[in-house]
Protein backbone atom coordinates (compact mmCIF):
# COMPACT_ATOMS: atom_id res chain seq x y z
CA UNK A 1 0.00 0.00 0.00
CA UNK A 2 1.49 3.75 -1.06
CA UNK A 3 2.21 5.98 1.93
CA UNK A 4 -0.38 8.82 2.18
CA UNK A 5 2.70 11.30 1.48
CA UNK A 6 3.32 9.60 -2.22
CA UNK A 7 -0.06 9.86 -2.94
CA UNK A 8 -0.50 13.48 -1.61
CA UNK A 9 2.50 14.30 -3.80
CA UNK A 10 0.83 13.10 -6.96
CA UNK A 11 -2.37 14.71 -6.27
CA UNK A 12 -0.12 17.52 -5.86
CA UNK A 13 1.54 16.79 -9.28
CA UNK A 14 -1.84 16.52 -11.08
CA UNK A 15 -3.30 19.39 -9.31
CA UNK A 16 -6.67 19.32 -10.33
CA UNK A 17 -9.59 20.30 -8.15
CA UNK A 18 -12.00 17.93 -6.33
CA UNK A 19 -12.99 14.73 -6.18
CA UNK A 20 -9.97 12.81 -8.10
CA UNK A 21 -12.45 10.38 -9.81
CA UNK A 22 -14.44 12.84 -11.02
CA UNK A 23 -11.13 13.50 -13.29
CA UNK A 24 -10.04 11.57 -15.94
CA UNK A 25 -6.36 11.04 -16.56
CA UNK A 26 -4.54 9.48 -19.52
CA UNK A 27 -1.33 8.12 -19.38
CA UNK A 28 1.10 7.90 -22.09
CA UNK A 29 2.90 4.68 -21.78
CA UNK A 30 6.14 3.25 -23.42
CA UNK A 31 6.28 -0.49 -21.37
CA UNK A 32 9.39 0.74 -19.02
CA UNK A 33 8.96 1.22 -15.27
CA UNK A 34 8.91 5.12 -15.40
CA UNK A 35 5.66 5.20 -17.13
CA UNK A 36 4.33 2.00 -15.65
CA UNK A 37 4.76 3.49 -11.97
CA UNK A 38 3.06 7.17 -13.43
CA UNK A 39 -0.13 5.12 -14.08
CA UNK A 40 -0.05 3.07 -11.49
CA UNK A 41 0.15 6.17 -8.92
CA UNK A 42 -2.27 7.76 -10.96
CA UNK A 43 -4.81 5.15 -9.95
CA UNK A 44 -3.73 4.77 -6.77
CA UNK A 45 -4.70 8.31 -6.22
CA UNK A 46 -8.19 7.83 -7.20
CA UNK A 47 -8.58 9.63 -10.93
CA UNK A 48 -9.84 7.87 -13.41
CA UNK A 49 -7.04 6.49 -15.33
CA UNK A 50 -6.70 5.40 -18.75
CA UNK A 51 -3.17 4.11 -20.37
CA UNK A 52 -1.97 5.03 -23.99
CA UNK A 53 0.71 3.17 -26.05
CA UNK A 54 1.75 4.77 -29.45
CA UNK A 55 3.27 1.66 -31.82
CA UNK A 56 6.09 3.95 -33.56
CA UNK A 57 7.95 1.74 -35.29
CA UNK A 58 8.41 -1.84 -36.47
CA UNK A 59 7.79 -4.48 -33.51
CA UNK A 60 7.97 -7.33 -35.59
CA UNK A 61 11.80 -6.06 -35.80
CA UNK A 62 12.40 -4.85 -32.48
CA UNK A 63 10.36 -7.49 -30.50
CA UNK A 64 13.61 -9.10 -29.27
CA UNK A 65 16.14 -5.98 -28.94
CA UNK A 66 16.76 -5.39 -25.55
CA UNK A 67 16.30 -1.19 -24.58
CA UNK A 68 13.62 -0.10 -27.31
CA UNK A 69 10.75 1.53 -26.72
CA UNK A 70 7.43 1.99 -28.26
CA UNK A 71 7.50 -1.31 -29.63
CA UNK A 72 7.86 -5.54 -29.68
CA UNK A 73 7.81 -6.36 -26.51
CA UNK A 74 7.51 -3.06 -24.87
CA UNK A 75 3.58 -2.91 -26.14
CA UNK A 76 3.19 -6.30 -24.33
CA UNK A 77 4.97 -4.99 -21.06
CA UNK A 78 2.19 -2.33 -21.11
CA UNK A 79 -0.66 -3.97 -21.63
CA UNK A 80 0.40 -6.36 -18.95
CA UNK A 81 0.79 -3.47 -16.08
CA UNK A 82 -2.81 -2.20 -17.08
CA UNK A 83 -4.11 -5.29 -17.06
CA UNK A 84 -2.38 -5.77 -13.15
CA UNK A 85 -3.61 -2.38 -12.52
CA UNK A 86 -6.98 -2.55 -13.56
CA UNK A 87 -7.07 0.13 -16.17
CA UNK A 88 -8.35 0.19 -19.83
CA UNK A 89 -5.36 0.40 -22.04
CA UNK A 90 -5.43 1.31 -25.60
CA UNK A 91 -2.64 0.87 -28.30
CA UNK A 92 -2.08 3.29 -30.93
CA UNK A 93 -0.70 2.93 -34.54
CA UNK A 94 1.73 5.99 -34.99
CA UNK A 95 4.28 4.04 -37.08
CA UNK A 96 3.58 6.49 -40.47
CA UNK A 97 3.37 9.33 -38.63
CA UNK A 98 6.80 8.36 -36.65
CA UNK A 99 8.52 7.59 -39.61
CA UNK A 100 7.46 10.69 -41.47
CA UNK A 101 8.54 13.42 -38.63
CA UNK A 102 11.20 11.90 -36.43
CA UNK A 103 13.29 9.14 -38.83
CA UNK A 104 13.25 11.04 -41.78
CA UNK A 105 13.72 13.96 -39.98
CA UNK A 106 16.57 12.42 -37.95
CA UNK A 107 17.93 11.01 -41.40
CA UNK A 108 17.91 14.26 -43.43
CA UNK A 109 19.40 16.14 -40.44
CA UNK A 110 22.56 13.09 -40.65
CA UNK A 111 22.92 14.02 -44.20
CA UNK A 112 23.13 17.97 -43.64
CA UNK A 113 26.36 16.74 -41.49
CA UNK A 114 24.06 17.54 -38.14
CA UNK A 115 23.90 15.03 -35.33
CA UNK A 116 20.24 15.17 -34.55
CA UNK A 117 18.18 14.63 -31.38
CA UNK A 118 15.07 12.15 -32.49
CA UNK A 119 13.75 11.85 -28.72
CA UNK A 120 13.16 15.68 -28.41
CA UNK A 121 11.15 15.54 -32.16
CA UNK A 122 9.42 12.55 -31.18
CA UNK A 123 8.31 14.79 -27.78
CA UNK A 124 7.55 18.02 -29.76
CA UNK A 125 5.80 15.97 -32.33
CA UNK A 126 4.16 12.54 -32.04
CA UNK A 127 3.96 12.46 -28.47
CA UNK A 128 3.21 15.93 -27.01
CA UNK A 129 1.12 17.29 -30.19
CA UNK A 130 -0.54 13.93 -31.44
CA UNK A 131 -0.66 12.07 -28.56
CA UNK A 132 -2.21 15.33 -26.70
CA UNK A 133 -4.89 15.56 -28.75
CA UNK A 134 -5.90 11.88 -28.41
CA UNK A 135 -5.96 12.46 -24.86
CA UNK A 136 -8.62 15.30 -25.03
CA UNK A 137 -10.77 13.81 -27.56
CA UNK A 138 -10.69 11.15 -25.11
CA UNK A 139 -12.20 13.92 -22.53
CA UNK A 140 -9.22 13.58 -20.02
CA UNK A 141 -8.13 16.55 -17.72
CA UNK A 142 -4.76 16.20 -18.25
CA UNK A 143 -1.80 14.01 -19.99
CA UNK A 144 0.28 12.34 -17.60
CA UNK A 145 3.66 11.15 -18.71
CA UNK A 146 6.98 9.31 -17.26
CA UNK A 147 9.36 12.02 -17.25
CA UNK A 148 11.57 13.57 -14.47
CA UNK A 149 10.82 16.83 -14.38
CA UNK A 150 8.17 19.10 -12.79
CA UNK A 151 5.66 21.66 -14.45
CA UNK A 152 4.76 23.56 -11.48
CA UNK A 153 2.00 26.51 -11.60
CA UNK A 154 2.91 30.09 -11.79
CA UNK A 155 3.58 31.75 -8.28
CA UNK A 156 1.16 34.39 -9.14
CA UNK A 157 -1.80 31.97 -9.93
CA UNK A 158 -3.95 31.99 -6.79
CA UNK A 159 -5.38 29.07 -4.70
CA UNK A 160 -8.43 28.72 -7.16
CA UNK A 161 -6.14 27.79 -10.17
CA UNK A 162 -6.33 31.28 -11.96
CA UNK A 163 -3.25 33.50 -12.44
CA UNK A 164 -5.89 36.60 -12.14
CA UNK A 165 -9.08 37.32 -12.95
CA UNK A 166 -10.45 35.34 -16.06
CA UNK A 167 -6.89 34.33 -16.59
CA UNK A 168 -6.10 30.56 -17.41
CA UNK A 169 -3.36 29.14 -15.17
CA UNK A 170 -0.07 28.57 -16.75
CA UNK A 171 2.73 26.12 -15.40
CA UNK A 172 7.02 26.69 -15.37
CA UNK A 173 8.69 23.69 -16.15
CA UNK A 174 11.66 22.77 -13.60
CA UNK A 175 14.48 19.98 -13.05
CA UNK A 176 13.13 17.28 -11.20
CA UNK A 177 14.80 16.43 -7.25
CA UNK A 178 16.83 13.30 -9.11
CA UNK A 179 19.32 15.53 -10.95
CA UNK A 180 20.88 12.05 -12.35
CA UNK A 181 17.41 11.54 -14.07
CA UNK A 182 17.04 14.75 -15.18
CA UNK A 183 15.21 14.77 -18.81
CA UNK A 184 14.11 18.51 -18.99
CA UNK A 185 16.91 18.62 -22.12
CA UNK A 186 14.30 16.28 -24.14
CA UNK A 187 11.43 18.48 -23.22
CA UNK A 188 12.42 22.23 -23.68
CA UNK A 189 10.82 22.28 -27.25
CA UNK A 190 7.56 21.84 -25.38
CA UNK A 191 4.76 24.75 -26.00
CA UNK A 192 3.31 26.33 -23.10
CA UNK A 193 -0.09 25.01 -24.09
CA UNK A 194 1.15 21.09 -23.85
CA UNK A 195 2.66 22.17 -20.60
CA UNK A 196 -0.48 23.36 -19.03
CA UNK A 197 -1.75 20.37 -19.95
CA UNK A 198 0.88 17.65 -19.17
CA UNK A 199 1.70 16.39 -15.70
CA UNK A 200 4.69 14.68 -14.58
CA UNK A 201 4.19 12.76 -11.08
CA UNK A 202 7.97 11.53 -10.96
CA UNK A 203 9.07 14.97 -10.53
CA UNK A 204 9.73 14.31 -6.87
CA UNK A 205 11.10 10.83 -6.65
CA UNK A 206 14.28 9.34 -6.98
CA UNK A 207 15.24 6.30 -10.04
CA UNK A 208 15.40 3.55 -6.42
CA UNK A 209 11.96 5.21 -5.07
CA UNK A 210 10.38 4.80 -8.48
CA UNK A 211 11.20 1.07 -8.50
CA UNK A 212 10.18 0.55 -5.12
CA UNK A 213 6.96 1.77 -6.05
CA UNK A 214 7.06 -0.39 -8.96
CA UNK A 215 7.44 -3.72 -6.39
CA UNK A 216 4.99 -2.09 -4.26
CA UNK A 217 2.33 -1.95 -7.19
CA UNK A 218 3.41 -5.56 -7.83
CA UNK A 219 4.51 -4.46 -10.97
CA UNK A 220 6.80 -7.28 -12.83
CA UNK A 221 8.50 -4.76 -14.79
CA UNK A 222 9.77 -3.06 -11.77
CA UNK A 223 13.83 -3.95 -12.43
CA UNK A 224 13.12 -4.05 -16.24
CA UNK A 225 16.23 -2.18 -18.09
CA UNK A 226 15.87 1.51 -18.83
CA UNK A 227 15.43 1.77 -22.35
CA UNK A 228 19.23 2.56 -24.21
CA UNK A 229 20.70 4.66 -27.29
CA UNK A 230 17.86 5.34 -30.04
CA UNK A 231 14.98 2.99 -29.90
CA UNK A 232 14.70 2.88 -34.35
CA UNK A 233 18.10 2.13 -34.79
CA UNK A 234 18.72 -1.22 -34.24
CA UNK A 235 22.20 -2.10 -32.32
CA UNK A 236 22.98 1.68 -33.02
CA UNK A 237 24.07 1.70 -35.99
CA UNK A 238 22.88 4.85 -36.89
CA UNK A 239 24.96 4.93 -40.36
CA UNK A 240 23.33 1.77 -41.64
CA UNK A 241 20.29 3.33 -41.54
CA UNK A 242 20.62 6.67 -43.24
CA UNK A 243 22.61 4.14 -46.01
CA UNK A 244 19.48 1.96 -46.31
CA UNK A 245 16.91 4.79 -46.44
CA UNK A 246 18.92 7.31 -48.33
CA UNK A 247 21.60 5.08 -50.79
CA UNK A 248 22.82 8.47 -51.62
CA UNK A 249 24.20 8.86 -48.48
CA UNK A 250 27.89 6.96 -49.16
CA UNK A 251 29.06 9.90 -51.53
CA UNK A 252 32.77 9.79 -50.86
CA UNK A 253 35.01 12.94 -50.09
CA UNK A 254 38.00 14.25 -48.51
CA UNK A 255 39.43 14.07 -44.83
CA UNK A 256 40.73 17.51 -44.80
CA UNK A 257 43.04 18.70 -41.47
CA UNK A 258 42.12 22.14 -40.13
CA UNK A 259 45.64 23.48 -41.79
CA UNK A 260 44.40 22.32 -44.97
CA UNK A 261 46.80 19.01 -45.74
CA UNK A 262 45.03 16.17 -47.33
CA UNK A 263 44.92 13.03 -45.10
CA UNK A 264 42.72 10.81 -46.80
CA UNK A 265 38.99 9.91 -47.91
CA UNK A 266 36.34 8.43 -46.61
CA UNK A 267 32.88 7.06 -48.13
CA UNK A 268 30.11 9.61 -46.61
CA UNK A 269 30.17 11.81 -43.68
CA UNK A 270 27.23 9.95 -42.18
CA UNK A 271 29.57 8.01 -41.05
CA UNK A 272 30.91 11.11 -38.97
CA UNK A 273 30.19 13.31 -35.93
CA UNK A 274 31.51 16.27 -34.69
CA UNK A 275 33.68 15.37 -31.87
CA UNK A 276 34.70 12.00 -33.09
CA UNK A 277 38.25 10.49 -32.57
CA UNK A 278 37.95 7.13 -32.89
CA UNK A 279 37.24 5.22 -36.63
CA UNK A 280 38.52 7.99 -38.43
CA UNK A 281 40.50 6.30 -40.84
CA UNK A 282 43.47 8.56 -41.15
CA UNK A 283 46.40 9.16 -38.51
CA UNK A 284 48.63 12.35 -37.89
CA UNK A 285 51.48 12.76 -35.27
CA UNK A 286 48.86 13.70 -32.46
CA UNK A 287 45.31 12.51 -31.49
CA UNK A 288 42.50 14.10 -34.38
CA UNK A 289 38.78 14.85 -34.01
CA UNK A 290 36.13 15.53 -36.25
CA UNK A 291 36.14 19.40 -36.34
CA UNK A 292 33.93 20.39 -39.15
CA UNK A 293 31.75 18.25 -42.04
CA UNK A 294 30.94 20.15 -45.44
CA UNK A 295 27.54 18.36 -46.33
CA UNK A 296 27.66 20.43 -50.21
CA UNK A 297 31.70 18.93 -50.85
CA UNK A 298 31.14 15.74 -48.72
CA UNK A 299 34.77 17.14 -46.64
CA UNK A 300 35.18 16.02 -43.50
CA UNK A 301 37.45 18.19 -41.55
CA UNK A 302 40.05 17.25 -38.86
CA UNK A 303 42.21 18.39 -36.13
CA UNK A 304 43.56 18.38 -32.71
CA UNK A 305 41.22 19.02 -29.85
CA UNK A 306 41.71 22.37 -29.58
CA UNK A 307 40.56 23.16 -32.73
CA UNK A 308 37.03 22.11 -31.31
CA UNK A 309 36.87 24.25 -29.15
CA UNK A 310 33.44 27.17 -29.66
CA UNK A 311 31.99 29.44 -27.22
CA UNK A 312 29.53 31.40 -28.87
CA UNK A 313 26.75 29.13 -30.42
CA UNK A 314 23.83 30.00 -32.64
CA UNK A 315 20.49 28.70 -31.99
CA UNK A 316 17.13 28.24 -34.75
CA UNK A 317 13.60 27.01 -34.02
CA UNK A 318 13.75 28.87 -30.56
CA UNK A 319 10.67 27.53 -27.82
CA UNK A 320 10.04 30.53 -25.06
CA UNK A 321 8.36 29.18 -22.17
CA UNK A 322 9.39 31.49 -19.27
CA UNK A 323 6.99 33.87 -18.78
CA UNK A 324 9.58 36.73 -18.53
CA UNK A 325 10.21 38.24 -22.03
CA UNK A 326 13.26 37.80 -24.01
CA UNK A 327 14.41 41.38 -23.59
CA UNK A 328 15.18 41.30 -19.87
CA UNK A 329 18.31 38.28 -20.62
CA UNK A 330 19.64 40.33 -23.35
CA UNK A 331 23.06 40.41 -22.33
CA UNK A 332 22.00 41.25 -19.57
CA UNK A 333 21.20 38.46 -16.93
CA UNK A 334 23.17 35.42 -16.36
CA UNK A 335 21.84 32.20 -17.45
CA UNK A 336 22.88 28.59 -17.56
CA UNK A 337 22.87 26.55 -20.56
CA UNK A 338 23.08 22.42 -21.36
CA UNK A 339 24.39 21.34 -24.80
CA UNK A 340 24.22 17.78 -23.78
CA UNK A 341 21.82 15.84 -21.88
CA UNK A 342 24.14 14.11 -20.19
CA UNK A 343 26.19 17.20 -18.77
CA UNK A 344 25.57 19.72 -16.03
CA UNK A 345 24.74 23.43 -16.95
CA UNK A 346 27.31 25.43 -17.77
CA UNK A 347 27.25 29.37 -17.12
CA UNK A 348 26.46 32.02 -20.14
CA UNK A 349 24.87 34.59 -21.24
CA UNK A 350 21.81 35.27 -23.78
CA UNK A 351 22.32 37.96 -26.84
CA UNK A 352 19.61 39.07 -28.96
CA UNK A 353 21.54 39.85 -32.90
CA UNK A 354 18.68 40.86 -35.87
CA UNK A 355 15.97 38.64 -34.31
CA UNK A 356 18.84 36.04 -34.00
CA UNK A 357 19.71 34.22 -30.88
CA UNK A 358 23.21 33.88 -29.65
CA UNK A 359 24.22 32.20 -26.54
CA UNK A 360 27.79 33.63 -25.01
CA UNK A 361 29.41 30.47 -23.03
CA UNK A 362 31.46 31.84 -20.06
CA UNK A 363 33.89 28.96 -20.83
CA UNK A 364 34.29 27.42 -24.08
CA UNK A 365 33.30 24.02 -24.76
CA UNK A 366 34.21 21.51 -27.08
CA UNK A 367 32.37 19.38 -29.71
CA UNK A 368 29.32 21.00 -30.22
CA UNK A 369 27.05 20.25 -33.10
CA UNK A 370 24.63 21.66 -35.20
CA UNK A 371 21.21 19.72 -34.61
CA UNK A 372 21.51 19.29 -31.01
CA UNK A 373 19.72 21.16 -28.28
CA UNK A 374 20.81 24.20 -26.17
CA UNK A 375 18.49 24.15 -23.35
CA UNK A 376 18.39 27.68 -21.18
CA UNK A 377 17.63 27.71 -17.58
CA UNK A 378 17.39 30.33 -15.27
CA UNK A 379 19.45 29.11 -12.46
CA UNK A 380 21.05 25.61 -12.10
CA UNK A 381 21.25 22.55 -10.25
CA UNK A 382 17.57 20.94 -8.74
CA UNK A 383 14.43 23.18 -9.28
CA UNK A 384 16.27 25.05 -11.59
CA UNK A 385 13.60 26.95 -14.02
CA UNK A 386 13.59 26.44 -17.74
CA UNK A 387 13.73 29.77 -19.45
CA UNK A 388 13.08 27.69 -23.25
CA UNK A 389 15.69 26.42 -25.83
CA UNK A 390 16.64 25.80 -29.13
CA UNK A 391 18.30 23.68 -31.75
CA UNK A 392 22.17 24.66 -32.52
CA UNK A 393 22.39 26.08 -35.88
CA UNK A 394 26.26 26.93 -35.52
CA UNK A 395 29.27 27.24 -33.04
CA UNK A 396 32.21 29.77 -33.61
CA UNK A 397 35.07 30.62 -30.84
CA UNK A 398 34.71 34.22 -30.61
CA UNK A 399 39.10 34.01 -29.73
CA UNK A 400 38.99 33.29 -34.01
CA UNK A 401 37.96 36.66 -34.61
CA UNK A 402 40.26 38.83 -32.55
Amino acid sequence: MLSEKIIKLVREAINLSGDPASHRVVVAMSGGVDSSVAAGLVKMAGFETIGITLQLYDHGAAIAKKGACCAGQDIHDARRVCDTLGIAHYVLDYESKFREAVIDDFVDSYMKGETPIPCVTCNQTVKFADLLAQAKDLGADCLVTGHYVENRPRTDAGADGEAGEGAPLHYDMLTPVDMARDQSYFLFATTQDQLDFLRFPLARLSKDETREIANELGLDIAHKPDSQDICFVPEGNYADLIKKMRPDAEQAGDIIHVDGRALGAHDGIVNFTIGQRRGIGVSDNAPLYVTQLDPKTATVYVGPREALKRDMIALKNINWISDARLEEFDNKREIYVKLRSTRPARKAYLIQRDGDIVIKLDEADYGISAGQACVIYEQEGIGAKVLGGGFIAGATNSGDHN
